[in-house]
């Protein structure tokens, strides 16, 4: 029993001492894990400090980017709903415009359809015409007449759209029915190229066709003084391009049937240069008429000369008999007047005496006047003085006076 007694202390005081190794390395190996984990907890707080630092570092950095994100941001949400309400105006805007598209493309069937019609396209041309003539400066009242009738030389009545007058009492024929329906068929929306080609084809030869019908009208023979041709007018530059550009040979052909292709630009210019042939008529007419109100200014006052002349002359020839009458009055009548006073029979002054005219008329000098003056027939004078017999009594009167005075 103390044999057991003493193996189970010694067992205890074994197994005490193995538990107490035990223990110890469990505790040297928990203190190592403790410390390494007290280690790596310091590195970590080490490198959240220096990660905290960065952070502090970095957003203030940041924070003037975020402001201007934010102000992005803001600025993104009012662009955006400005965008949803243009939107929706545009939407309105695109639904307008398709109603305003429809109302002219059927305003446009409508007025294509209409100039399909031989009448209204007709009135068109004219329309355009006269604007063109307008233009040009070629007024209704003085330089163009539209339907003129007129007979050609195979008794056909003809009656041109527009006749230009020119100067010299000459005429220009403008005709402006050109065929424009497939033309205007061929602006159609949406056609094929090759049934477009096949309407321009046809507006080509409808042009061709009028084209032989003006030659065949004979318009010049119908007119006097006209050019031998006549102008066909076509109320837009494209119909004109669109049938030479079908057929190039077009122009020639014309050409050669004495009719003239227009459009409205060449049109204003042939216009233009008629209204300048005009001006320059004006002009040589003013000039001629000039010339010969001239010619009798210079006949006008080689007359005025002869006149002036004459009228020089009858000064002349008053002034004699002027100074006739003082040489009397002198030599006479105050010879006698003095006696009287002398006598006493008057008590008066006499009279004071009575100067002579001693300037006679200016002489004409100007060459033009003396040989109007020498070109005139001498014709008798008037004699605006006394006759021979006072002038000799004036005379006789005169020296007896003198006899008498002597006396």
């Amino acid at each position: 029993m103390i044999v057991f007694l003493l193996g189970l202390a010694v067992g205890l005081v074994v197994a005490g001492g193995l538990c107490w190794a035990l223990l110890r390395q469990v505790y040297a190996a928990r203190s190592v894990a403790v410390s390494t984990e007290r280690d790596l907890l310091r590195e970590r707080v080490v490198d959240l400090e220096s990660a905290v630092a960065d952070d502090q570092q970095t957003a203030a950095v940041l924070a003037p980017l975020g402001a201007a994100l934010d102000r992005v941001e803001r600025q993104v949400a009012t662009l955006e709903r400005d965008r949803v309400e243009q939107f929706g105006e545009l939407g309105e805007r695109l639904a307008e415009v398709g109603r305003v598209t429809g109302q002219l493309h059927r305003e446009t069937s409508g007025l294509a359809g209409a100039l399909r019609s031989s009448s209204t396209s007709g009135t068109w041309g004219e329309v355009q015409l006269r604007r063109v003539l307008e233009h040009a400066g070629m007024l209704p009242h003085c330089d163009f007449d539209e339907q003129v009738s007129a007979v050609s030389r195979h008794d056909a009545r003809v009656r041109p759209d527009v006749l230009v007058r020119l100067p010299g009492d000459r005429v220009l024929v403008i005709d402006s029915k050109a065929p424009v329906r497939k033309f205007l068929d061929a602006q159609a929306v949406d056609l094929p190229p090759a049934t477009r080609d096949e309407l321009l084809d046809d507006h080509a030869r409808a042009l061709v066709r009028h084209i032989d019908g003006l030659a065949a009208k004979d318009y010049w023979s119908a007119f006097v003084d006209t050019p031998q041709m006549v102008v066909c007018f076509l109320p837009a530059d494209a119909m004109l391009a669109a049938a030479l550009r079908q057929d190039p040979s077009l122009l020639d052909r014309a050409m050669a049937r004495k009719v003239v292709l227009v459009s409205p630009g060449s049109l204003l210019a042939l216009l233009r240069t008629t209204a300048y042939a005009w001006q320059q008529d004006s002009l040589v007419r003013g000039a001629r008429e000039l010339l010969v109100l001239g010619q009798q200014l210079y006949e006008r006052l080689g007359t005025l000369g002869r006149h002036t002349t004459g009228l020089g002359q009858s000064l002349s020839k008053s002034v004699e008999a002027y100074n006739a009458m003082v040489g009397a009055l002198e030599s006479r009548v105050f010879v006698t007047a003095r006696k009287l006073h002398s006598l006493g029979v008057v008590t008066d002054a006499p009279a004071a005496p009575v100067s002579p005219v001693e300037k006679a008329p200016r002489p004409l000098t100007a060459q033009e006047l003396i040989d109007a003056l020498d070109e005139e027939v001498e014709r008798p004078m008037l004699d605006f003085g006394t006759t021979a017999g006072d002038r000799g009594a004036f005379s006789g009167d005169t020296d007896t006076t003198g006899e008498r005075d002597a006396g």
